[in-house]
């Protein structure tokens, strides 16, 4: 090929791969805000329920709050929500790695 003429071939294979990306990027959007992961904090009296986008969808109490301090209560809660945070992070990243694993940067790029 010389100077200046296009690579018909190219382009083709470039737009392929472009829809592709696109299409990949639309399923790990819409496993993002469906995904669930449940935590609990260390003492085990909170359960969090959280998507890999980061939205917490249920908290739960597992044991009875009576003869616990507001600040133990907190402490459990802050907790729980830190390591909803943490999985949160941890499913997006796995996600990411399936939905984008077969895909290879074009040639030459």
């Amino acid at each position: 090929m010389t100077r200046g003429e296009i690579d018909e071939a190219w382009i083709e294979e470039a737009v392929r791969r472009y829809r592709r990306i696109e299409s990949l990027q639309a399923e790990f959007d819409e496993a993002v805000g469906t995904v669930e992961v449940t935590v609990r904090s260390p003492d085990g009296l909170v359960e969090v329920v959280v998507t890999a986008a980061g939205t917490i969808v249920d908290v739960r109490f597992l044991g009875p709050l009576h003869g616990r301090s507001s600040r133990e209560v907190a402490g459990s809660v802050q907790a729980a929500v830190t390591a909803a945070a943490d999985a949160a992070r941890w499913a997006r990243e796995k996600l990411h790695t399936e939905t984008f694993r077969a895909y290879r940067p074009l040639a030459g790029a």
